[in-house]
């Protein structure tokens, strides 16, 4: 059982002890933390906080403990109750709240839960900022309010409604022609809140929908990261309804990635090329995604005469290098799309909307609009490591032992080669090491990781 905190916020597994799980204990502690990080930057005022949480079973117990934390700290509450990641995004902004929780582990399995983060401008905190609430957590020199100074709860039971509305308006999401397809697609949601807000989403635009998983029990039929491994459902129901499309999503709605007619995979790569295709030929402009990301957005970029930059991996990274380069569209290559137009976030719904945009106008099937964008084969796995070791030792030794190749320190260690790449890094939320390999066919990009596999057991061992 792991708890794991970064600037990111808490992560961790439910039960067991205080400081080795996420326990009530750690939640109430993490809770105060935040809110002491929130009034220290705004003491003069009755700061506000906007917290949803996913359907994890846990997740109600969790968001009434961080909850009323930020309650017994003088801090008002907008409780979304059931919601999304970038649905509290957004409603920071509506708000003008002093900043955001999201009670999710994302992608991890029904025993995580965790407290993503947001400022005031409803995006994830850079590390100084997590950093400060880590320390805060660490202290414990908390000063609760007194009786008549609490805070209090306010409902809010329509943020998924207002979420829709904001994409639906958006210039670029063709509304009207994507009605006028008719399109027949089907959903897995994981049982998460993705059940609620992408059916009610598609049926918005006359599509008819089929679900699959879409019940917000927190109960995972598989797991929950949206990867082919683990949508092989969704593959069999997309061909027993001879649907257009299949969409999953992760248990938190910022991942995404679309199935084509014929059962196969879009790629959760193509999700962010496939909707910087389309921003591009609307309004041409720079492109960011992190170094973890297929270089197809480099190339689809280069199409428009525009510029693509990298940036370290990490939304709050991604998000920095699109400020700094004004870009039209960015995001990761985990099927994470963040349009400014909208918002500074990854967003399924908003990448839903520019993608089905895209698939009406271009008039073609999902197999073959997959056919139009650049052939790159992209693997990832990850090596479980015991907490213990220490992992920046091993990512240096690699790095000297590729020395002679084009090796980039920026975000553990990437080594590029003539035709292919592959990063390795380690991750803030697990004891893990992650390794993206990618090269023109997949037997190359395999062989890569799997050198890369050999070379870390060696030095493990």
């Amino acid at each position: 059982m792991t708890l794991i905190k970064s600037i990111s916020g808490i992560r961790g597994t439910i039960g067991g002890k205080y400081g080795n799980n996420l326990t009530p204990l750690d939640a109430v502690n993490f809770g105060c933390a935040y809110a002491q990080w929130v009034i220290e930057r705004n003491p003069k005022i009755k700061n506000k906080v906007v917290i949803g949480r996913d359907a994890r079973i846990s997740g109600n117990m969790i968001q009434n403990l961080v909850q009323n934390s930020l309650i017994s700290m003088g801090v008002d509450v907008i409780d979304l109750g059931l919601s999304t990641t970038p649905t509290v995004e957004l409603m920071v902004q509506k708000y003008n709240a002093n900043g955001g929780i999201i009670i999710t582990a994302s992608h991890n399995p029904t025993q995580w839960n965790a407290l993503k983060l947001l400022n005031e401008n409803g995006e994830f905190l850079n590390s100084e900022e997590g950093k400060k609430i880590v320390d805060y957590s660490e202290s414990k020199n908390f000063v609760f309010s007194e009786v008549y100074n609490l805070g209090k709860i306010i409902k809010n039971s329509d943020s998924m409604t207002a979420h829709i509305k904001s994409v639906m308006n958006l210039k670029l999401v063709n509304v009207e022609k994507i009605k006028s397809k008719k399109l027949k697609i089907v959903v897995d949601a994981v049982n998460s809140t993705g059940g609620i807000i992408i059916p009610d989403f598609l049926e918005a635009l006359d599509i008819e929908v089929i679900k699959l998983y879409c019940e917000p029990n927190g109960d995972f039929p598989h797991n929950p990261e949206p990867l082919k491994k683990n949508l092989t459902d969704l593959s069999k129901k997309v061909l027993e309804n001879n649907a257009d499309l299949g969409i999953a999503v992760d248990p938190d709605v910022d991942r995404l990635v679309f199935m084509c007619e014929n059962g196969e995979l879009f790629g959760e790569e193509n999700t962010l090329v496939a909707c910087a295709d389309y921003v591009l030929s609307k309004t041409p402009g720079t492109t960011v995604s992190n170094l973890s990301s297929s270089r197809a957005l480099n190339d689809v970029t280069q199409k428009y005469n525009q510029v693509h930059f990298y940036s370290a991996v990490g939304e709050v990274n991604v998000v920095d290098k699109m400020k700094k380069h004004n870009a039209v569209i960015g995001g990761e290559g985990n099927g994470g799309v963040i349009y400014p137009k909208s918002h500074y976030g990854r967003d399924s719904v908003v990448g839903i909307g520019l993608f089905l945009s895209l698939y009406v106008e271009r008039g073609l099937s999902g197999s073959q609009l997959l056919e139009t964008y650049p052939k790159y084969f992209m693997l990832k796995e990850k090596i479980n490591l015991s907490p213990s070791l220490n992992v920046d030792k091993i990512l240096k030794k690699i790095a000297e032992k590729y020395r002679n190749e084009k090796v980039d320190l920026v975000d553990g260690v990437r080594i590029d080669f003539i035709d292919c790449w592959v990063q390795l890094r380690k991750s803030n939320t697990e004891p893990i090491i992650r390794i993206y390999s990618e090269a023109v066919s997949t037997e190359k990009a395999r062989a890569l990781i799997e050198e890369v596999e050999d070379l870390i057991k060696k030095l493990i061992n």
